[in-house]
């Protein structure tokens, strides 16, 4: 996975972003397809080493995925799954959700639909390792890394990227998979709806006084939700370390940011109802706006995009990169069977296809969890009683839960 320095590299297929969603769609369309010859084009230097795992609460990365068991099949079939399950990933089967506003809960259990967990909550940066790592054995991928994209070119039948260093790519199909604010997506000129959450989250590692037993945590706050999702450990007796996601109006999380560690892990545990006990350790805080994007449209001529950059989400259910992941599968399967076919890879049915499937999934995600955002913030007496009759009616009814979990699971 070397580039050469030629003015001039011609491609079947070129992916920009090698984050999560665009090394996925290397490693999937190169493996199943060695004919192929795959740019990969990202602009930050892509780490050399595995990560180190530190068992503390600084030694993890405080950006993590909760990835569905349809995202596990994705990464199972590339072959990087074992790798990250050695390293660490956190096996969770027990989810418990309840509203800080009333009486109102639901809980989710592995076993109601007859699975060993709901998930697997993993750092983002042991995902990224085992994909970067698989890509370095694949010969039919090019990177082209650190390589800043300085222009987007069109000519008949083929896409062109100009590169900040003089460098030129072209081929018939061009994959943005560079994050929420694509360059890509802005130079092609796809059209975005977005809007502000009005939220900005807050994201940190903790130690707890009690174990995570398992279970992802996540409690509605008048200020918005909080979540704790249990963090793999070096032995079960260690199980004792969550990431959390704060999620909260611009000027609460403002006031949070500007507290002492002691202090935040103080109103952390009260906000959390202490259901770990004391925050016993707190690694450094982050904190980001929150906004929902979504592409008018994920194709163009030779061009389609995929995960953050057709479209991004709320945190408040953790599906943002596995929906990446199926764009991933979708757009892979399309181009495979495009070659098979004989077909030209940027043929525009091939596209459209991979747009049809993909689009109205990811906007009834989108919508669900806008809704749900908004359900929450609810402050009306009237429609708060409602909201907690209509939890505790929906956790007593295992066939609508049932179907609820297998969809969110992507086992549908």
């Amino acid at each position: 996975m070397s580039a050469t320095h030629s003015a001039s590299h011609s491609f079947d297929l070129i992916i920009v972003g090698a984050g999560l969603a665009g090394a996925a769609l290397a490693c999937v369309v190169a493996q199943a397809n060695k004919e192929l010859r795959i740019a990969m084009v990202e602009a930050q230097t892509l780490p050399a080493e595995p990560p180190s795992l530190a068992q503390a609460v600084q030694g993890f990365d405080p950006r993590v995925s909760a990835l569905t068991l349809a995202s596990q099949q994705l990464l199972q079939g590339i072959g990087v799954w074992p790798a990250i399950i050695s390293q660490r990933a956190e096996a969770y089967s027990h989810m418990q959700v309840w509203d800080a506003e009333g009486t109102g809960s639901v809980s989710f259990e592995a076993a109601e639909v007859n699975q060993p967990c709901l998930g697997y909550i993993v750092e983002n940066r042991i995902t990224l390792s085992a994909l970067l790592n698989t890509l370095k054995g694949l010969a039919n991928v090019q990177c082209f890394n650190p390589a800043k994209v300085a222009a987007l070119e069109s000519e008949p039948q083929q896409r062109c990227l100009r590169l900040e260093d003089g460098q030129r790519l072209s081929a018939p199909l061009m994959v943005a998979a560079d994050g929420a604010n694509s360059l890509l997506r802005q130079q092609a000129g796809f059209a975005v709806r977005e809007w502000d959450y009005q939220h900005r989250a807050i994201v940190a590692t903790v130690q707890t006084e009690l174990p995570h037993q398992h279970t992802a945590w996540q409690r509605f706050l008048p200020q918005g939700p909080l979540a704790f999702l249990p963090l793999a450990a070096a032995a079960e007796a260690d199980s004792h370390f969550c990431s959390i996601v704060w999620s909260a109006v611009p000027e609460y999380a403002q006031q949070l940011m500007a507290l002492d560690d002691q202090t935040f892990a103080q109103q952390l545990a009260a906000a959390f109802e202490h259901k770990l006990g004391a925050v016993q350790a707190l690694s450094q805080r982050y904190s980001f706006p929150l906004q929902q994007r979504h592409a008018v449209d994920y194709i163009q001529p030779g061009l389609a995009l995929v995960g953050d950059a057709a479209h991004s989400i709320h945190p408040l259910a953790g599906q943002g990169i596995n929906l990446g992941f199926s764009d991933v599968a979708v757009l892979a399967e399309e181009i495979l069977r495009a070659s098979q076919r004989g077909l030209a890879l940027a043929d525009y049915s091939i596209l459209q296809r991979y747009q049809r499937r993909r689009k109205a999934d990811n906007l009834s995600m989108m919508l669900a969890m806008d809704g749900f955002k908004r359900l929450f913030a609810e402050t009306n007496i009237a429609l708060r009683w409602l909201r907690n009759t209509g939890m505790n009616s929906f956790n007593r009814s295992p066939a609508i839960k049932r179907k609820i979990m297998r969809s969110a699971m992507g086992l549908n």
